[in-house]
């Protein structure tokens, strides 16, 4: 299990690297110079050379990439070309924003996706389970910036019982959880369905009831727990999404999070806060993939026995 971590380690370190420098050539693959994008274009030539040597463009592509590269490792993102002020001063106004929102709504999304999922497994065919399918394949098919307007029609303009947009008290992070939540619940209910139905095929399952356990403890303790392992793998695959936020959802609702500023940098060409927004997504997804792997083969035993040759 150390050779399989520290191999995942490497592979994710090298992953970052490769990503963090793809993510540096954004500044180049844009059109035009890009000192023109830092820059009005009035300014006079003088003034362009300054400002070029004190952003560190008149120096070779690969030394700016090392310099932004060590900058990196002291929180120093570069200085956004739009608002003029540190890139980390930005995303750190407006990371809480994110992992409040969706954090909440993942939350939310596995408290709600597991036991259905679980219950929809056992009752397969039933008039819930066909209730449940059915409507998570329509919740699916809805656009979010639709789902959320037409939540804001309904509970904020004709009903007036919730706040249409902002962020100052609990009441305003209602309709985007709900909006967020709908949106991707409808796929971890049918995976955690489709795990739970084939674990229960399984020979231990089998074993369990034979020995006379209570069906609640074969279910939550060997079925559920089994069925687990695409769950988390999906679970920490969700988590980088959390830091970036829902683009379209904080759009709709009006949240400084860190998709609208994503979002708004995107539209202006503000490059140095694209790259890092990125960066930080390749990050935490390659963090996330080695903590899903080490949990994977805590919740499944077979794997931990793969890793060793079969010996324990």
């Amino acid at each position: 299990m150390k050779s399989y971590i520290i191999k995942k380690v490497l592979v994710g370190l090298l992953l970052i690297f490769t990503v963090s420098f793809l993510v540096f050539c954004l500044l180049y693959a844009m059109p035009g110079d890009p000192v023109d994008l830092a820059i009005d274009s009035k300014v006079s030539a003088e003034q362009r050379a300054r400002i070029a040597h004190e952003l560190g463009y008149d120096q070779p592509f690969l030394v700016q990439y090392k310099n932004w590269l060590v900058g990196i490792f002291h929180l120093n993102f570069g200085t956004s070309t739009r608002y003029h002020v540190k890139v980390w001063e930005l995303m750190r106004d407006r990371i809480p924003y994110s992992i409040r929102l969706c954090g909440i709504s993942l939350l939310l999304e596995m408290v709600l996706a597991l036991p259905i999922g679980l219950y929809c497994a056992i009752h397969k065919g039933n008039l819930f389970d066909r209730f449940v399918v059915n409507s998570s394949l329509v919740f699916a098919a809805i656009p979010s910036f639709w789902l959320g307007t037409l939540l804001i029609v309904i509970f904020a303009v004709r009903l007036q019982i919730l706040p249409i947009s902002g962020y100052e008290t609990p009441a305003h992070y209602v309709l985007p959880v709900i909006t967020i939540t709908l949106s991707s619940l409808g796929s971890t209910i049918r995976i955690t369905k489709a795990e739970v139905l084939e674990v229960l095929h399984e020979k231990f399952v089998t074993t369990a009831y034979a020995k006379g356990l209570p069906r609640r403890t074969v279910m939550f303790r060997h079925v559920l727990r089994n069925s687990l392992v695409v769950v988390v793998t999906l679970l920490f695959m969700s988590l980088p999404w959390m830091i970036t936020g829902a683009v379209i959802t904080e759009r709709v609702f009006g949240l400084p999070g860190m998709g609208a500023l994503l979002l708004n940098s995107i539209t202006v060409q503000d490059i140095p806060v694209v790259q890092a927004v990125l960066l930080l997504i390749a990050i935490l997804t390659v963090l996330c993939n080695l903590a899903s792997d080490i949990l994977t083969g805590i919740l499944d035993p077979r794997i931990r026995v793969s890793l060793s040759g079969g010996e324990n």
